[in-house]
């Protein structure tokens, strides 16, 4: 899940892949605005046939959670 997300996550911004680690925080280390956030989100739901709750989502601020909450929903 985190190599798939990774690469939706090199979609929409100007980041070397190895810096999309687990701990990399969205907007503070990969440059996201929320404009491109929210984007993302939507291409993970497409891509992972998941509905994101935009409250929950609000709250996810780095790509391990992210992860998590993906599994979450997947379960």
């Amino acid at each position: 899940m985190l190599e798939k997300l990774k690469e939706i996550i090199l979609n929409y911004v100007e980041a070397e892949p190895e810096a999309v680690t687990p701990q990399a925080r969205f907007m503070e280390d990969l440059g996201f605005t929320s404009f491109d956030f929210m984007s993302m989100l939507g291409e993970i739901e497409d891509t992972f046939d998941v509905e994101i709750d935009q409250k929950e989502a609000a709250d996810i601020r780095t790509v391990q959670e992210a992860v998590d909450y993906l599994e979450k929903l997947k379960a």
